[in-house]
C-alpha cells in the first residue's frame, strides 16, 4: 500500500498553522517549547552543522531514540529493521564496505554491523552526544567483534575517507534537516568515495509544491531540484518509485557516479567484490 504523503503543503504558511492548531490544539504546546528553544540555540549558533550538533545534544538529554525521530522503542526497531530489508533487498552484501551518513545511535546501523563483514561499517555523525549513545548500542548488541568504525565530523567533506572505497553509502533522513549548501557539499565529495560499482541512496522530505525549511530542522525538497543537483557534481540520480511503498514519510533517491551509469539504469548494483 502506498505512503499517503502530503507533497504539497506548505508548512510555513498562516494557513496551514491556522488550520493545524484547530485539528490539534494539544501539540500546541509542545511546539511553542520547540520553537522557542530553536530560536534559542539559532540565536548561539549561527552556522546550521553547530545549531544542528545543539539540537541533537538537546533532544539526545531526552530520549536518544527520540533524538532520531523514533518515539517508542518498537519504533525504534521497526524504522531499523525498514532500513536494512530495504537495502539488503537493492544491492547490499555481506561484503560490502558501507558508509553511513547521519549514523545516529544506530537504529538501522546496528543492523549493518551485525550483517557486513567484520570492519566494514563505517558511520559518522554531527553529534558527540548521539554517538557515546551509539557505542552503547554496539556494547547493547554485543557488537563488539564487529569492529563498526564511528567518528565524529563537523561537515560532509569526507576527507578523512579513501578513494573509492565505499560500495554502499547511506544517508537516511540527513538531507531531511539540511538546507541545500550541506547537501552540495554532500554531492560534492560522495563521489570521490564511491567504489566504482558503489550507490548512494538518501531519503529526503518532498514537495511538489514551494521548498521550505521549518525551524531550520525540517527541509523540504522538489526531487528535480535534488536530481539536477547531483547532476552537476557528475552524479546520476534516480527516484526510487518503491520506496513509497514502505510506509515511510519521507522518499528516497539513489545516486551512482557517472561512470557507473549503464549498470545503474539497468538494476541495482550488486554493492559486492568480487
Amino acid at each position: 500500500m502506498a505512503t499517503r504523503k502530503n507533497l504539497v503543503v506548505d508548512r510555513t504558511s498562516l494557513a496551514h498553522k491556522v488550520r493545524y492548531a484547530l485539528v490539534h490544539p494539544q501539540r500546541i504546546p509542545r511546539y511553542a517549547r520547540r520553537a522557542a528553544r530553536d530560536r534559542w540555540l539559532a540565536f548561539k549558533h549561527r552556522d546550521h552543522v553547530s545549531y544542528y550538533r545543539a539540537v541533537m545534544a538537546s533532544d539526545t538529554r531526552r530520549n536518544p531514540e527520540a533524538a532520531v525521530g523514533s518515539d517508542t522503542h518498537e519504533r525504534w526497531l521497526a524504522l531499523g529493521e525498514l532500513q536494512f530489508t530495504y537495502l539488503k533487498q537493492h544491492g547490499l552484501s555481506q561484503r560490502a564496505r558501507m558508509l553511513d551518513i547521519g549514523c545516529g545511535n544506530l537504529r538501522a546501523g546496528w543492523r549493518f554491523i551485525e550483517y557486513l563483514d567484520p570492519g566494514h561499517y563505517y558511520g559518522i555523525d554531527i553529534s558527540p552526544d548521539i554517538l557515546i549513545s551509539a557505542k552503547r548500542t554496539v556494547a547493547a548488541r554485543g557488537l563488539q567483534s564487529k569492529l563498526p568504525h564511528l567518528t565524529l565530523t563537523k561537515d560532509l567533506t569526507l576527507d578523512f575517507l579513501p578513494d573509492a572505497h565505499f560500495d554502499v553509502v547511506h544517508a537516511h533522513s540527513v538531507f531531511s534537516h539540511s538546507p541545500i549548501e550541506v547537501i552540495d557539499e554532500c554531492f560534492a565529495h560522495v563521489g570521490r568515495v564511491l567504489a566504482p560499482h558503489g550507490f548512494f541512496d538518501f531519503t529526503f522530505d518532498r514537495t511538489t509544491g514551494v521548498e521550505h525549511q521549518v525551524l531550520r530542522e525540517d527541509f523540504y525538497y522538489r526531487t528535480e531540484t535534488l536530481v539536477a543537483l547531483a547532476a552537476r557534481h557528475g552524479l546520476l540520480a534516480r527516484f526510487m518509485e518503491d520506496w513509497e511503498t514502505r510506509g515511510h514519510g519521507q522518499s528516497k533517491i539513489r545516486v551512482t557516479a557517472a561512470e557507473s551509469a549503464r549498470r545503474f539504469l539497468t538494476g541495482p548494483s550488486p554493492a559486492s567484490r568480487s
